[in-house]
């Protein structure tokens, strides 16, 4: 039997979760999911440096694709509305809300699932399952467009911040709508 390579001692990831925190909760959380290898294939910042011309993100195919992926994730996950959202060259970043159970409807009614069995208790979806959803069906679109079945777009983890109050989630919604004019000086910036 080949070994897998795998040292636990070596290659263990810490999580870089709140711990403890329940993350299907109710509430709003800033994201931000990066490339593999920080691989500019988003786009790119033009306007840099050249006044007056307005820096803006000159989102490319690949872009678009991450765009309209993110943008379909309420089609696919009942409970979420999205707030602000941004794409930069190596990586994205986006405010995800999380509602209440209760306010999730069908047909404009509250629907518990009650009938002729117990009425399923719906947990809200978890930000790491929304992440995991965003990024796998972002990457087949991808892939499928440059012909790399399974190859890797995102790096394995994302960052995130639980938004805990308006003040915060102004700071939040301001630096993702504004990210793009500081690229040269952001932390992700690769050259």
């Amino acid at each position: 039997m080949q070994s897998s390579g795998y040292d636990p001692k070596i290659h263990h990831r810490r999580s870089i979760r709140l711990p403890g925190y329940d993350y299907s909760q109710s509430g709003a959380y800033f994201v931000t999911i990066c490339t593999h290898d920080r691989a500019r294939l988003f786009g790119e910042i033009v306007g840099a440096g050249s006044k007056p011309a307005p820096v803006t993100m000159r989102i490319n195919f690949f872009g678009k694709k991450v765009e309209e992926t993110w943008f379909d994730l309420p089609c696919h996950i009942p409970g979420i509305i999205l707030g602000e959202f941004s794409i930069l060259p190596n990586h994205i970043h986006g405010i995800i809300w999380i509602k209440e159970k209760n306010e999730t409807q069908k047909n404009g009614f509250e629907w518990d699932g009650a009938g002729l069995e117990p009425a399923p208790t719906r947990k809200q979806t978890p930000l790491s399952e929304i992440v995991r959803q965003f990024k796998t069906f972002s990457a087949r679109r991808i892939n499928e467009i440059r012909g790399t079945p399974g190859q890797s777009v995102w790096q394995r983890n994302y960052y995130e911040h639980i938004i805990r109050d308006e003040e915060s989630y102004g700071r939040i919604a301001e630096y993702i709508l504004n990210n793009h004019l500081k690229w040269e000086g952001d932390e992700l910036f690769a050259p």
